[in-house]
């Protein structure tokens, strides 16, 4: 398993799928989760809204595995002001915080949220807000909400309205597939096709700004990566050179777009100059130098090597072209990716035959193992640093799971309908 991609083409071609559709299967949460109860939002207008504003802002924080709201049929009241809430009803319940909530119609018959977060201990509006969409956008204004909600009651910013990239297959006929390229939002709904191939697609990423993506595809009978504009749809292969194309990673600032290409012999690390598409030979090794990360500067790239006869994460600085080897522990380490505070890494790592998500500090050696299941694949850390995806396999299907940077939260998102692979995770979208 030195490249990366064969496993994944493997994978993906191995498993019947019928359709990719997200669900949430929370399987282990923090040990001491923040009581909080999310009331039903009051709402006098005479239609019934599709969504249920609170049942997701609800969700939202129970995903995080940081809240354990109050089931509703636990509820003694349900308030929708500040003014109707009795405290001491609320504690009798072991509910630390309650939010409590409006829903008015605005001008051109937008929707209007108004909100509190109330500390039941000391008896008090800690936030208070208001929010307006469209009727289109109703689960857009619950995810505002319990972004706001989660910085305020954590400190640390919301990524609820935040995006998934991710890759199913379908099965046609006995032996081919049918590849695409899928967006949805960070709980699995609203899912939109990007590309669709019966040829393999491979390693979605986001740019910095979130309004691009890259990502390999077969399309041409042999590996090429494609450029394609979510804000027009515009599509447009930058690569298409002999031998491998693949494992594109935009530059911070998303100028540049690191990737391997093997056009001069073994697989290395080039940059691509999007601007003028001029392409820069980064790494010149015989091993097969795969798999590039940049650092949160810009002026390095972390990359997976067998230089050193096992697939280990090394590092190569731009300016000089020097080289120094990251990881130690164990004999595979690959798919290095840079943790939101560019303090450490996060990789694939084999422990006895079986492929884990650890996470490693920059200033220890030591990994840490923050998964258990058997073959657990392609990290992509939330913009926000807490959460990491990646895909695994649970109870014989490929499925997307979710784990904490601690290791102390995690939960699924398996497709209803077959096996998924390939995650990334967006960089903040809105302010």
């Amino acid at each position: 398993m030195v490249l990366r991609s064969f496993l994944l083409m493997f994978l993906l071609c191995t498993a019947p799928l019928l359709r990719a559709e997200l669900s949430i299967e929370i399987n282990e949460g923090n040990d001491d989760p923040l009581p909080i109860a999310v009331v039903p939002f009051g709402w006098t207008a005479g239609v019934t809204l599709q969504e249920d504003v609170a049942s997701i802002v609800e969700r939202d924080l129970h995903r995080s595995g940081l809240f354990e709201p109050l089931s509703r049929a636990d509820m003694l009241s349900r308030p929708s002001r500040a003014s109707e809430v009795y405290y001491r009803d609320w504690k009798s319940l072991g509910v630390d915080y309650v939010v409590v909530g409006e829903l008015s119609f605005g001008a051109n018959n937008n929707l209007i949220a108004r909100y509190e977060l109330l500390d039941v201990n000391t008896q008090q509006s800690i936030l208070k807000g208001e929010e307006q969409q469209s009727l289109k956008k109703v689960r857009f204004l619950a995810h505002t909400i319990s972004d706001r909600i989660y910085e305020k009651l954590t400190n640390i910013r919301g990524a609820f309205r935040t995006q998934l990239l991710y890759v199913s297959a379908v099965r046609e006929g006995d032996t081919r597939f049918r590849y695409r390229l899928l967006k949805s939002d960070i709980d699995g709904v609203g899912e939109e096709v990007l590309a669709d191939s019966m040829e393999p697609i491979l390693a979605p990423t986001w740019s910095p700004d979130g309004k691009k993506i890259a990502y390999v595809s077969f399309k041409t009978t042999r590996p090429a990566i494609y450029l394609h504009n979510l804000e027009t749809g515009e599509r447009q292969q930058l690569t298409n050179f002999r031998g491998l194309n693949g494992a594109p990673a935009f530059s911070p600032d998303g100028r540049q777009l690191a990737m391997v290409l093997s056009k001069d012999g073994s697989p290395d690390i080039y940059v691509m100059d999007l601007t003028t598409s001029a392409i820069q030979r980064v790494t010149n090794h015989f091993a097969i130098d795969t798999e590039p990360a940049w650092a949160p500067d810009g002026k390095s790239l972390y990359f997976t090597s067998d230089r050193g006869g096992k697939p280990q994460i090394y590092k190569v600085e731009l300016a000089s072209g020097s080289v120094e080897r990251i990881t130690f522990e164990g004999d595979y380490n690959a798919r290095a990716r840079v943790l939101g505070d560019g303090l450490g890494l996060v990789m694939v790592h084999r422990v006895k035959g079986r492929f884990h998500i650890g996470v490693q500090a920059f200033k220890r050696n030591r990994v840490e193992i923050l998964t258990t299941t058997d073959l657990d694949e392609s990290p992509s850390v939330a913009p926000n640093g807490s959460m990491l995806l990646y895909s695994t396999t649970y109870n014989g299907q490929g499925v997307l799971a979710a784990v904490s940077v601690d290791g102390g939260v995690k939960y699924r998102l398996p497709s209803r309908f077959g096996d998924v692979r390939e995650p990334a995770w967006s960089p903040f979208l809105y302010e």
